[in-house]
């Protein structure tokens, strides 16, 4: 597909790149060159890690054309087109900046992808009135067992729905393929029970496989920045702890289960009427349950009139937060920051993790939590 002699067109998702020159010089490596091999071989719609070999502090631009496709030292190649592809990496450190060429081969899939979610990775929700039931908990229900129960609610196009407790329960999933990060489009929708009115706001994470071990780790996450990332009542490296009940019974309880947090303050989730059976995760084998992540403001407020309680929708870049037929339940990976609050450039995604970004209790309608009823590829027909 790539000739030094001819004029190329190629579309790749991401980008539209033309290049007009008979003469253009061809991307071979240097031969003193270890920093990058000559070519890297991959299959459309797979994350392709390319890394670097050097030691030394330094900062990356990886550029394919004239537009940059990452700034991390490792990039995740990914495309939706098969073909040949020159890639370009300035390195920069303290004492230089050098450019260094590289080749991707890109060939067609053996396989037929589906746009929906193929495995979940992990579930643990934090306490709620739901939990135990969304999905349901058997005695002797391991961790393991727990995570398949999630799975079969979520896996595939007729998804059913799990229920994330309040803030920071959390559930992990992946596909079978890369969500590709295109321009100026919104790439993944994640579904959820949320209506006008009813918004219970979910944090999305979302990583790609770095070091191709085929799951997500710690360390490979990156926040979706939603409208509330940088509000002054958002608090970042918020970590609360919820203790099991000593006591368990089938009444209300408006001091149920007693949680505290790193900002100083505590309180108790309340056991309502509707709902009778254990809200702590009865698989869940510690006596406290602690979660870390960023804390929204509460968005819901009662009427004093009527009594009834409405929960406000953010504008954009949360699970649960709009409805599933709106567009703003739609989510663009150029949202994406690091750990310092950085803009990352990804060229796609291999996993997304929701977790319930509230931490508030709405009266007779309980603990904020975000439910999951599904997620897809916004890209795949």
């Amino acid at each position: 597909m790539r000739n030094t002699r001819n004029i190329i067109c190629i579309t790749l998702g991401l980008f539209v790149l033309q290049n007009c020159s008979d003469d253009e010089t061809a991307t071979t490596q240097p031969e003193e060159n270890t920093t990058l091999g000559s070519s890297y071989n991959g299959t459309r719609l797979k994350v392709l890690s390319i890394e670097p070999n050097i030691s030394e502090d330094a900062t990356y631009t990886w550029k394919l054309g004239t537009e940059i496709v990452g700034n991390e030292k490792v990039l995740g190649f990914v495309s939706d087109q098969a073909g040949t592809y020159n890639l370009t990496l300035e390195i920069k450190t303290a004492s230089a900046t050098k450019t260094f060429y590289t080749t991707v081969n890109i060939k067609q899939e053996t396989v037929s992808y589906t746009k929906y979610i193929s495995q979940v990775f992990d579930y643990l929700p934090a306490v709620g009135q739901f939990v135990n039931q969304l999905p349901t908990y058997v005695t002797g229900d391991s961790q393991t067992d727990m995570v398949v129960k999630a799975g079969q609610e979520l896996v595939g196009k007729e998804s059913g729905i799990i229920s994330l407790g309040g803030f920071g329960g959390y559930v992990i999933f992946g596909f079978d393929h890369t969500i590709i990060n295109k321009s100026n489009a919104r790439d993944f929708k994640i579904l959820g029970n949320g209506f006008a009115g009813s918004s219970e706001p979910g944090i999305i994470l979302v990583a790609y496989d770095k070091n191709k071990n085929g799951k997500p780790d710690d360390d490979e996450w990156y926040e979706i920045a939603g409208s509330e990332y940088n509000n002054s009542n958002t608090i970042k490296n918020y970590v609360i702890t919820y203790q099991k009940p000593v006591v368990e019974n089938n009444q209300p309880n408006d001091e149920y289960i007693k949680w505290f947090d790193n900002q100083g303050n505590s309180g108790y989730k309340v056991k309502n009427a509707y709902h009778n059976q254990s809200y702590y995760p009865l698989w869940y084998q510690q006596n406290e349950l602690q979660f870390t992540g960023t804390l929204l403001p509460s968005n819901y407020t009662q009427n004093n009139t009527t009594g009834y309680w409405t929960g406000k929708q953010y504008a954009y870049g949360y699970a649960d937060n709009a409805s599933n037929t709106s567009e703003d339940s739609n989510i663009d990976i150029d949202w994406a920051v690091d750990k310092n609050g950085n803009s990352i450039k990804l060229m796609g995604i291999d996993f997304i993790k929701v977790y319930t970004g509230i931490n508030q209790e709405a009266g007779w309608l309980g603990e904020i939590s975000t439910e999951v009823t599904g997620a897809y590829d916004l890209h795949i027909k």
